[in-house]
């Protein structure tokens, strides 16, 4: 039970929370706003500057409104440009080769490749099929972002317009920050072919093709992004790589390949395609066959970007450094210029010097004798000719039938394009002329013991008075048969024979044998004073060589379109028509055997075999020359000045029959021995004519008789 009258319990909950909490819930007041701060006043601009800068802002705003839509306009023309330039582009095949003349290669005797000519073009290549060195080895030297830029290179522009100021030139001239493809649409001539009646020649196309100026770097910005959107990558590489000159009269990667290396473009190796790479900045200059040393030291270059743009490892690029390109053995031996510049000038001007087609000649050239004749002519001036001398000398070795084996136009035999002292120079021909008169003798009835008086001789010539020809020794030795007056090489007994055959006779003679140029009327006829080159005379002593016929000097023997199989033309010289009786060639031989065995000739005996041949000196020692043979060749030689300088102690029994002797020797070396055609007279003859001889000397003067029993021959 409940407590009575206690105090009862509230009928509430008790209250949950403090007093104090309760009351802040029922009596919270609002704080009052936090005083704002006053702002301070703002500071007033200069009016001034408030003026330039409003000018600076609506500047700016006009700049701008003007830029994009200028950008915009000159966007559209670009674009524009672009697409008729897109539409004018031919296909790929079409810009693969770009020459405008046709190349001219010349293989030796055994069909071996030792020259070329023209512009030479190897064939079509793509990027794909040339080894990837040389693809590599291209973009790492001529353009690095080849395959990232669209056409033209902003920041390669940029570089090279800072280095053409840092070295003081204007902005465009010398680097160029062109790319690949800018430099390809320059080698296309921005689509515009050569035309003969627009341009002076093929160089002044060329010339204009090239130009820098601005206009004409914009034009070729707007075709090389003509031809970004036309070809791919690797097309215009292609067109690159086919028309791009790397020197030695090579065009394109497969030319210069083969013009250097010897082999395709696909099969060079990182050495060989840096060094056609490097060829690209100075085509002329850099070539191998022009300075090999500079060639290797640029290719060196080219290896190490290609190591720094991850194309060959450090490794390959050492190797490569250390056994750098070498040229083959046809492109290092440079052989016969001189001879290739006589075929090309010799053979038809529409297949050769002007061709438009890829020829292929086949020659005479023999590389061996070619050799051997321009070692014998360094061998002689190293040797025997005093240091800094001027003299110039020239060789042809031929066959029988004009065949030309060998032909030195100079003493520099490594050169194309020069003067050619065998086939271009025309000189006196001094007593080399004088078989001519001989054969003619002969042809009439005469024979070696013919007698002729060597004695004072004297002719009036109608409009140039009396004319009195000497010995070069100013002696006379009376009655003297043909071949003593060959053998010791007499003027008066030689006049006398030519004035008594009839000097039109041996004028037709010397003709007919193949000396072409004007002979002279006069008695001096006999006297070689007609002019003549070293290669119709050697042509010339073929003729005795083969008893009797003439012969036309050739290098040519067939000739044929690249790719056919059938020759276009053949051999275009030869033996001709019969001149003298075999009979008289065979005699007359025997008499130039005597010369060159105990005459004038006498330095130039071969130990080995048989030779026979015939000095000349001109009036003054103005040109020397030794003219012979052996059973299988005829060699001629000629020595002298270019400006007619007299030369100093020098004939034709000297120097020239030397060089003679050392180009013989070594064309001889290893091979048979064959006897001179030639008639020997009976050996009683020879003995009553050497005891005439003897008697003669007996009743001379007992002084002269004396000094030819010491020396043992004539004085």
């Amino acid at each position: 039970m409940s407590k009575s009258g206690g105090k009862k319990p509230p009928l509430v909950a008790e209250k949950r929370y403090s007093k104090s909490r309760s009351k802040s819930k029922t009596t919270t007041r609002r704080k009052p706003a936090a005083k704002r701060k006053r702002r301070a006043p703002a500071r007033k601009r200069n009016p001034i500057v408030a003026f330039f800068l409003r000018i600076i802002r609506w500047f700016l705003r006009i700049v701008w409104w003007v830029t994009w839509r200028v950008t915009a306009v000159v966007a559209v023309v670009v674009g524009l440009a672009v697409g008729y330039v897109y539409t004018t582009l031919p296909d790929l095949t079409e810009l693969l080769d770009g020459r405008a003349r046709g190349s001219v290669t010349l293989l030796d005797r055994e069909g071996d490749v030792f020259a070329w000519r023209g512009d030479q073009f190897g064939g079509e290549v793509s990027a794909e099929t040339v080894s990837k060195h040389l693809k590599n080895a291209v973009v790492a030297t001529e353009d690095k972002r080849f395959y990232r830029h669209f056409g033209i290179s902003p920041r390669g522009v940029a570089s090279a317009v800072r280095i053409n100021l840092s070295e003081g030139r204007g902005p465009l001239s010398g680097h160029g920050g062109s790319t690949i493809t800018q430099q390809t649409a320059k080698l296309l001539c921005l689509g515009v072919e050569y035309d003969k009646s627009q341009w002076k020649d093929e160089a002044a196309y060329v010339n204009d093709c090239r130009r820098g100026s601005m206009s004409r770097k914009i034009k070729e910005a707007v075709y090389a992004l003509a031809m970004e959107a036309k070809y791919s990558k690797n097309e215009i590489l292609s067109i690159y790589l086919n028309r791009a000159y790397m020197g030695g009269g090579a065009y394109g990667a497969e030319a210069a390949s083969q013009r250097y290396f010897g082999k395709s473009a696909a099969q060079v190796n990182a050495a060989e395609a840096a060094m056609l790479a490097g060829l690209l900045t100075a085509p002329s200059s850099l070539a191998p066959t022009s300075n090999l040393q500079r060639s290797q030291d640029r290719a060196a270059t080219v290896l190490r970007l290609m190591y720094e743009q991850g194309y060959l490892t450090s490794a390959q690029m050492r190797d490569a450094q250390n056994n750098p390109a070498t040229l083959s053995k046809a492109a290092k031996a440079q052989t016969g210029g001189y001879f290739a510049d006589w075929v090309m000038d010799s053979g038809p001007e529409f297949f050769t010097r002007d061709t438009t087609e890829d020829v292929i000649i086949r020659t005479t050239l023999d590389q061996r004798i070619q050799k051997a004749a321009e070692e014998a002519l360094d061998y002689i001036f190293e040797n025997k000719v005093r240091e800094g001398s001027k003299a110039q000398a020239a060789i042809v070795v031929m066959s029988a039938d004009g065949a030309v084996r060998a032909m030195v136009g100079g003493r520099d035999s490594k050169v194309v394009g020069a003067f050619n002292r065998a086939t271009q120079a025309k000189r006196q021909t001094g007593s080399a002329f004088k078989p001519f008169v001989y054969a003619t003798a002969l042809e009439l009835g005469h024979h070696w013991n013919s007698t002729v008086i060597d004695e004072p001789y004297c002719q009036n010539i109608p409009g140039s008075g009396r004319w009195c020809p000497e010995n070069y020794d100013r002696k006379y030795r009376g009655k003297v048969n043909l071949v003593q007056a060959l053998r010791q090489s007499l003027n008066i007994p030689a006049v006398k024979v030519s004035e008594s055959v009839g000097r039109n006779l041996v004028r037709d003679v010397a003709t007919g044998f193949g000396i072409d140029n004007a002979l002279a009327d006069g008695p001096a006829l006999a006297l070689g004073v007609s002019e003549s080159t070293l290669l119709e005379m050697t042509g010339a002593y073929a003729g005795i060589l083969n008893g009797g016929s003439s012969v036309t000097p050739y290098g040519l023997t067939e000739l044929r379109l690249l790719g056919d199989e059938e020759a276009t033309m053949d051999q275009t010289g030869g033996i001709g028509e019969r001149v003298i009786q075999e009979a008289a060639a065979r005699e007359l031989t025997w008499m130039m055997y005597q010369v060159v065995n105990g005459g004038t000739g006498a330095r130039a005996k071969l130990a080995d075999r048989d030779a026979a041949g015939k000095t000349g000196t001109t009036q003054a020692a103005r040109d020397a020359w030794f003219l012979g043979f052996t059973a299988d060749y005829v060699t001629g030689v000629w020595m002298g000045y270019d400006d007619n300088t007299p030369l100093s102690g020098v004939t034709g029994g000297g120097l020239p029959a030397e060089i003679w002797h050392e180009t013989m020797t070594r064309v001889h070396e290893g091979t048979p021995v064959h006897p001179l055609p030639m008639t020997r007279p009976a050996p009683e003859a020879v003995v009553q004519d050497n005891n005439r001889r003897q008697q003669r000397r007996r009743s001379g003067n007992p002084i002269e008789n004396i000094l030819r029993e010491i020396f043992g021959r004539e004085r």
